[in-house]
């Protein structure tokens, strides 16, 4: 017999407090961000310096700076590789608006991509067929923690001279062929937001092994200005600024969740393992993969519901809402991550990012065609996904997972109860 959705009055699947929040909080925070409390600096000091220096140790980088946002890391990005007025950097159609606002903080357009459905980041194979004379920089999206074919992203940039900016804002610990993403291109941006393997609360990372491109980085992240705040400023500004620096509050407690970070990805690889072995047989849903050469974070575990073999293609976006909220009335914690494709948001349809068409209109700038329909698969994957997170983070263990699991299960089998009027 069949159990009655909790949407249409039926037991939960997920019984109420399950999930605990993220990140967990012990001593270890405590005492760092305390002891932070209690100095006289709380701008940049050697929090901030000391967190540049062990990030930089853990993730395998030469240098690192701590920022305020993982989009003011990949807006230094811009700036590390000369990207300017007019210049076209190469984007992805789907992921956070920030992987593409960047390119419009530094006056340059961007070019979208569509993704490969399977992986959900950008499709590789049709990055060169948008490679213009104009192209400068391409920004590769670790989507959701799994690591972008990177062997080709750099032999595309090889072989047009162009520099490869990781946005790894998601992906603290996936690696490519054994090496830690963030090492692989010429630079690269991490986040340290809430949400983000890593929790600072808020800030960021901007870490490269070019030593001429962090100091063009640095120029960005403090006014303008060639001299940090740690040097005997002058105070002058000599290039175009923003204030982008981290503070010690955030850093301290960004240092004291690195210290875990390795067991908090294990925890998350190990839950992630499980939830997707719970979720096998499981009808009309499409489980995520984990191409060869690629090992996972699993910040989100994302999975897409079959619209087509449900008799919703026509309105996908409508019933997987109904999907949802069918999935949250069970008590399993999934989400909408990202409703909209990139290029149909308005700010690229409308070509006025500063006003007056600028940098679309600007003097140095090519025309570009945002029409959302080059993008089917990031459309058809808006239109179909939720997310899994915080049930798989700790201090949540397998058994989350599974009642998670049970959860989407129990809807996905008794799909036809959303078919019916309230």
């Amino acid at each position: 017999m069949k159990e009655k959705l909790a949407i249409k009055g039926g037991p939960r699947a997920v019984p109420e407090g399950t999930v605990k929040p993220w990140p967990p909080v012990d001593e270890v925070d405590r005492k760092m961000v305390l002891a932070s409390l209690e100095e006289d600096c709380h701008t940049f000091a050697h929090n901030c310096e000391a967190l540049q220096e062990e990030f930089a140790a853990w993730n395998g980088n030469k240098c690192a700076i701590t920022t305020n946002s993982g989009t003011a890391a990949l807006h230094m990005g811009l700036v590390a590789c000369d990207c300017g007025a007019g210049d076209e950097v190469i984007v992805t159609a789907y992921s956070w608006s920030s992987s593409v606002t960047c390119v419009l903080h530094h006056n340059c357009v961007p070019v979208f991509v569509d993704i490969d459905f399977d992986t959900m980041n950008m499709d590789v194979d049709r990055i060169e067929a948008a490679v213009t004379p104009r192209t400068k920089a391409i920004i590769p999206v670790h989507l959701h923690g799994l690591p972008v074919d990177m062997e080709k992203v750099m032999a595309i940039a090889d072989k047009h001279g162009l520099k490869v900016i990781e946005d790894a804002c998601q992906a603290h610990g996936a690696r490519f062929q054994g090496k830690k993403v963030g090492t692989l291109g010429h630079c690269a941006a991490f986040s340290l937001n809430q949400n983000k393997c890593l929790c600072g609360g808020e800030g960021g990372m901007f870490v490269t092994d070019d030593e001429e491109m962090l100091e063009k980085a640095k120029s960005l992240w403090s006014f303008g200005e060639t001299r940090t705040p740690l040097e005997d400023r002058d105070y002058h500004v000599y290039a175009l600024g923003w204030m982008y620096r981290n503070n010690e509050l955030s850093a301290a407690f960004a240092r004291a969740q690195l210290t875990k970070l390795d067991r908090y990805l294990a925890a998350m690889k190990a839950n992630a393992q499980r939830l997707g072995e719970c979720l096998q047989g499981v009808p009309n849903l499409i489980l995520p993969t984990e191409p060869e050469g690629c090992d996972h974070n699993w910040y989100n575990y994302t999975i897409r519901f079959d619209m087509e073999a449900l008799g919703h293609a026509g309105d996908a976006c409508a019933f997987r809402d109904k999907i949802l909220e069918a999935m949250k009335a069970e008590g399993a914690d999934v989400i909408v991550w990202q409703r909209y494709i990139l290029p149909a948001m308005t700010v690229f349809q409308a070509k006025n990012g500063y006003g007056k068409g600028c940098p679309w209109d600007c003097p140095h700038a090519g025309r570009v065609d945002y029409s959302p329909e080059q993008y089917p698969a990031a459309q058809k994957h808006a239109d179909s996904h939720v997310g899994i997170g915080t049930p798989l983070r700790s201090p949540n263990g397998p058994e989350v997972a599974e009642l998670t699991a049970a959860g989407i299960r129990k809807v996905m089998e008794n799909i036809d109860e959303l078919e019916q009027p309230a």
